[in-house]
């Protein structure tokens, strides 16, 4: 049986490397079809929230159980007393200049995603790169307190539930009007759905920062 593995193993990066590749190139003519029929001039858009819409609502599910289990397995240790954060002047500075350069990226990539490179699951973890920065400068008490002042939770519940209830809509066949190419309110649903993704993620993110800053004492 060796050698069949072995002849089989050759065949195949003769196939690869010796043969020519006989595939037509029907890249320019895919990425127009996919604009024309999303309304949005992103194609990658397009695939994320249309054309590949299945694969994307479990990824938002996977991102949902990721955090849910973090705080499951983390649940019956003890709180750590002693936080590991910045605390020199320079540091502190610098990672809240970082932290609002970040959460101005996660708006523009939430509302502009369909037209130019980004999305929600790049705002989204932008939004979680702030959150993280202003973590470690600011106190948890403060961050545990803002997180259920703005009912963060709750936000995120309904995000997700938003954003599964909208991608059946649009799998059933149902889609608002594309509105004008390359307009912000363009693309029917996928800026919405954008957006969702985005806040599922970020507020995500912020869940499970405070739950490794609360067993962990570190990010």
């Amino acid at each position: 049986m060796k050698w069949v593995y072995i002849a089989a193993g050759i065949a195949m990066y003769f196939k690869m490397f010796a043969l020519p590749n006989a595939a037509p190139d029907f890249g320019a003519s895919i990425v127009e079809t996919l604009v024309n029929e999303s309304g949005v001039p992103s194609a990658v858009a397009a695939i994320i929230l249309r054309n590949r819409l299945y694969d994307t609502i479990y990824e938002v599910i996977v991102f949902t159980i990721a955090i849910m289990g973090c705080q499951f397995l983390l649940a019956n240790e003890k709180p750590v007393t002693k936080m590991v954060q910045f605390s020199d002047e320079t540091s502190v500075i610098l990672a809240r200049l970082g932290a609002t350069i970040s959460a101005l990226v996660s708006v523009e990539l939430a509302i502009r995603g369909h037209l130019s490179p980004g999305g929600g699951f790049a705002a989204g973890v932008a939004g979680g790169t702030a959150i993280g920065l202003v973590a470690i400068t600011s106190s948890t008490e403060w961050m545990q307190g803002v997180y259920k002042r703005w009912k963060a939770a709750i936000w995120e519940k309904i995000s997700v539930l938003a954003f599964i209830v909208l991608s059946a809509v649009t799998l059933a066949g149902y889609e608002l009007p594309h509105g004008e190419l390359g307009g912000l309110f363009s693309g029917g649903i996928l800026p919405l759905l954008n957006v969702l993704v985005a806040v599922k993620v970020a507020l995500g993110s912020w869940a499970a920062v405070l739950i490794f800053i609360r067993y962990r004492g570190l990010l």
